[in-house]
């Protein structure tokens, strides 16, 4: 299983490429275009004909092989260059985001939900700046005074770590997410539910069609009342950018509080580089 290469570098597959892959390899019994793009479907019947550890092989064969020339791009840069002790919340299991930080130099926590890492259930690792091994701590032992101090990488989803495999995890199967939205409590931390609250999104690149990132989104935000305009004025604005968004997924953020822009990444990257300006 390969990235995609242009020039003299290697580009990670979508999510929809990697389903496709996975499916090939696991020979998924449908031709069925949506079939073959489900990746947590694709990868729940992957794992029901191999096992799940061909599937960590699978995915650490793509996404932390040395011997690929991932490199982070515009939007990884423009994200570490505007950090100033900012949380930023990814559900990718690349460290293209973490790459970024170190070319610019930029101080970051590393916090990662385990997932399926069978022996650290119900915690969370944290990688201090700098640190290689993280610390394992029980959810209800981070304090919320320990959030906005410094930049913090939070990966819900779980995520590769290029050196060793002992820390790996996915979010992926089916199964994976139910057993997520089981464990919100573990995986989003009370501290950080209330630091959540709080403050505003900006959502890159994200939808609302699956299922499981509505419930989530609902779980992490304040809900103030009955009425869903009643909600919408309680909260803090928070964006959305998603291209060509259907009316369905119009009208789900804006019940979220969520107001939406259809635009390119690209297109919103080269813009806020051109307003940016560093503080000195």
């Amino acid at each position: 299983m390969v990235g995609y290469t242009k020039g003299d570098l290697t580009y990670l597959p979508s999510g929809s490429d990697l389903a496709r892959n996975l499916a090939r390899d696991a020979e998924f019994p449908s031709a069925n275009d949506y079939d073959l793009t489900d990746l947590s479907k694709v990868s729940s019947y992957y794992v029901d004909v191999s096992s799940r550890d061909l599937l960590r092989r699978e995915l650490r064969s793509v996404f932390a092989d040395e011997k690929k020339k991932y490199c982070c791009n515009n939007l990884h840069r423009f994200l570490a260059q505007v950090a100033d002790k900012t949380m930023i919340v990814t559900t990718n299991y690349d460290t293209l985001l973490e790459q970024a930080f170190l070319e610019a130099k930029k101080p970051y926590d590393l916090v990662v939900y385990p997932a399926d890492n069978e022996d650290y259930a119900n915690a969370i690792f944290w990688w201090r700046d700098g640190v290689p091994e993280p610390e394992v701590l029980k959810p209800q032992d981070i304090d919320i005074e320990d959030l906005g101090k410094t930049n913090i990488i939070y990966k819900m989803h779980g995520s590769v770590q290029n050196a060793v495999g002992k820390w790996d995890s996915f979010v992926i199967t089916e199964e994976d997410y139910i057993d997520f939205l089981s464990r919100m409590e573990s995986a989003v931390p009370s501290a950080f539910s209330a630091y959540f609250a709080s403050r505003s999104f900006l959502f890159l690149g994200y939808g609302l069609r699956d299922w499981n990132l509505r419930v989530l989104l609902k779980k992490i935000r304040k809900k103030v009342g009955n009425s869903p305009d009643q909600s919408r004025l309680s909260q803090p604005i928070s964006w959305a950018l998603l291209l060509d968004p259907s009316p369905f997924e119009r009208k789900i953020w804006d019940r979220r509080g969520v107001d939406i822009y259809d635009m390119k990444l690209e297109d919103f990257v080269e813009a806020m580089q051109q307003r940016w300006k560093p503080v000195p």
